[in-house]
């Protein structure tokens, strides 16, 4: 089976480039993000249309309900399955990759320890993430080091397996700072930051148009959303909305800065790999990337 990844920030165009290339070849999808594994958060999460998934056979997509926890190992475990199906198929698997967690955990088999829930809802229960990070710091700092200051799901995560486990969260492997030689290609993308920001603050307001208020409202209706869900980018700032916390124009305008300060940390994650191939894009990223990726497939 020969598998492939495209990886860029949001709003950089992967999924139009994963689509062409799997109109052509037949191959399937699998989308490596972490908001994308929950149902009915479509609109904010960019998910696959329906008619897109009519297509072309996705997998990663509508796991779990909002209100469910969902960690990396349950990632990994899904898109285990996903490959050994597609493998079977005799198709190609074009990973489609914004978490880039998610794609480390699956393409190197990063190995994952273990949980415990009694710490980290003490660690939870800490409103500044300064101090969780000066925590691990002292505990762990090769996985400080390691961690973005403001990553608080990261930093969480490190911290939980270090008073848990009584061990260095760094010492679990060799984790997300090695780079042994994969199966799976990588292509990433990259635009101007002038350009991608612009990208995110139109693809925001489309959101919008599209009903993303409506949808956040109808899932806070529904669900006691958990807390990862209730982190997804769009979803935290119109809750926030929706609690009488801000105007709504205050919200639109906390997504599209929140956004671009994700696509930052998304960029900054995937350019320490040095196995990925980096293709410039200054207009249409399906005609500068796609063939690209179909001369790998081919």
């Amino acid at each position: 089976m020969q598998q492939i990844a495209i990886v860029a920030p949001t709003a950089s165009g992967k999924s139009d480039v994963a689509m062409a290339v799997a109109r052509e070849t037949g191959a399937h999808i699998v989308a490596v993000d972490a908001m994308q594994v929950y149902r009915e958060m479509d609109i904010g999460t960019a998910k696959p249309t329906l008619a897109d998934r009519a297509t072309v056979p996705h997998h990663g997509v509508d796991l779990v309900d909002p209100d469910e926890r969902f960690t990396v190992a349950d990632y990994k475990v899904h898109a285990a399955t996903a490959r050994e199906h597609i493998a079977q198929s005799g198709a190609s698997a074009i990973f489609v990759a914004g978490t880039g967690l998610y794609l480390t955990a699956v393409i190197d088999d990063l190995q994952l320890p273990g949980e415990w829930p009694e710490v980290r809802a003490e660690l939870q229960a800490e409103p500044d993430v300064a101090v969780l990070y000066a925590r691990l710091n002292e505990l762990d700092p090769v996985a400080a080091s390691r961690s973005d200051k403001s990553n608080r799901r990261r930093i969480e995560r490190a911290l939980e397996v270090c008073i848990g486990s009584g061990r260095p969260f760094s010492s679990f492997g060799p984790g997300t700072g090695a780079y042994p030689p994969s199966e799976v290609r990588q292509i990433g993308i990259v635009w101007s930051r002038d350009t991608l920001s612009q990208r995110i603050e139109r693809r925001v307001h489309a959101m919008m148009a599209s009903g993303l208020l409506d949808e956040v409202r109808l899932l806070s209706e529904k669900y006691s959303l958990s807390k990862e869900a209730r982190q997804a980018l769009g979803y935290r700032e119109l809750l926030a909305h929706l609690a009488g916390e801000t105007s709504l124009d205050e919200a639109v305008s906390q997504i599209v800065l929140h956004t671009r300060q994700f696509a930052v940390r998304q960029e900054r994650w995937f350019r320490r790999d040095p196995r990925i191939e980096w293709v410039t894009v200054s207009h249409d990223p399906v005609a500068e990337v796609a063939p690209r990726v179909l001369g790998h497939l081919r």
